[in-house]
């Protein structure tokens, strides 16, 4: 049988809860089966695979182990290949995916990471985005930190080459999860505040900005994010410090009256929620005007404190609560703001927050573990080349 190189977790190899990162490893090429379920399957040789903070989490062991382990427990099996983000090539289609999805093979495609059922409540209501019985690539079934990955043709998304740089075609779906943040509200004329400004948080900005934000204000406590954050054109990049120790969950009155002065007393129209911690939640609606919206997207695991909940209501706050992205809405739009060269946002991503792919590039040939941790470590995002030129 044929083998291919990948990044894996192996439960008869090591325990999760004591390790963390990934082991690369050979294992075996994925095919299409002559029944039923593969019908409707692809075979994707992958060119580039995005490293996303959903795979930080991971290679931490702070998030998805339960998923993880889960579903291992349901396919009987031991191993899980990660990776979500990638931009590749079909080289093998089932028999009905041509007829069904128009897929041939030869074609470049990236995929949508959430496999929805298509029968539950919310996907016969279209609300695929947050379907009831979702599967996630490279965490609920095998991934594409490998040079080939089976996907079901229903997922792919087809990319111009010739309109955005594969590098960058590989990251469209978490750029997609700002996109869909951004999509929850009006942006027009507004002034954005932006609650941490990792990968998703300066997608974010750019779009925000793309999409006709008035003033666009970060808040962001690493000094290289928010650099970042004011080449990516930011008005202002606020640190807002950290909470005591005792009370991790306190907001900042420092950052709130930094806010009210950039705002004329105001407070922002939105504030975009992208970092998870109970403080940022807390900043989040104490800056937010009277009659604002605050987005919330990032995630953490327990319970929070509220504080001053009753502002919440007694300001008329309008809370919107973001996953994944809105399936396939959000991905034309994505299409839209990163084929457009006009508005500079495929060239800030490569050259700012790919920097170029100057240490973010990283070719799986060369890869080893602990190097690979100092590149996540120094950079928001990070590519792996799989067969890309």
């Amino acid at each position: 049988m044929a083998r291919m190189t990948a990044l894996t977790f192996d439960r008869t190899r090591e325990d999760w809860d004591s390790s963390t990162g990934m082991v690369l490893e050979r294992v075996e090429v994925p095919r299409i089966n002559d029944d039923h379920e593969d019908r409707s399957e692809v075979i994707v040789k992958v060119m580039y695979a995005g490293f996303c903070g959903s795979d930080r989490g991971i290679w931490w062991r702070k998030a998805f182990g339960d998923m993880i382990l889960g579903s291992l427990d349901r396919e009987g099996k031991d191993r899980r290949i990660f990776g979500h983000e990638l931009l590749g090539e079909i080289v093998e289609v089932g028999p009905r995916v041509t007829e069904k999805y128009g897929y041939r093979p030869g074609e470049i495609v990236s995929t949508e990471s959430h496999i929805v059922c298509g029968t539950c409540l919310q996907c016969r209501l279209g609300e695929y985005h947050v379907c009831a019985k979702d599967r996630i690539i490279g965490i609920s079934l095998d991934g594409c930190f490998a040079e080939y990955v089976k996907l079901p043709a229903k997922a792919l998304w087809r990319t111009d080459l010739e309109r955005i740089r594969p590098e960058v075609a590989a990251i469209q779906e978490p750029f997609g999860n700002a996109m869909h943040a951004c999509q929850v509200t009006d942006l027009r004329g507004k002034t954005v505040a932006i609650l941490g400004t990792g990968t998703i948080g300066l997608f974010a900005l750019l779009i925000a900005r793309g999409m006709g934000a008035r003033k666009v204000i970060g808040i962001e406590p690493d000094p290289r994010h928010r650099e970042l954050a004011t080449q990516l054109g930011c008005d202002l990049v606020i640190d807002p410090g950290f909470p005591p120790k005792d009370q991790p969950w306190l907001s900042s009155p420092d950052l709130k009256a930094a806010i009210l002065e950039a705002t004329d007393g105001t407070g922002v129209d939105i504030a975009m929620e992208m970092a998870g911690f109970n403080s940022s939640v807390n900043n989040a609606i104490q800056i937010t005007r009277r009659g604002g919206h605050v987005v919330l997207f990032g995630v953490q695991n327990g319970d929070i404190v509220l504080q001053d909940a009753h502002r919440i209501v007694m300001n008329g706050l309008q809370l919107h609560a973001v996953v994944g992205r809105r399936i396939f809405q959000t991905w034309h739009l994505t299409r839209a703001l990163l084929e457009n060269r006009d508005n500079g946002i495929q060239d800030a991503i490569w050259n700012v927050i790919l920097n170029r792919g100057e240490g973010t590039l990283v070719d799986i040939r060369d890869w080893e573990r602990n190097a690979f941790e100092c590149v996540i470590k120094e950079h928001p995002k990070a590519v792996l080349r799989f067969a890309g030129a």
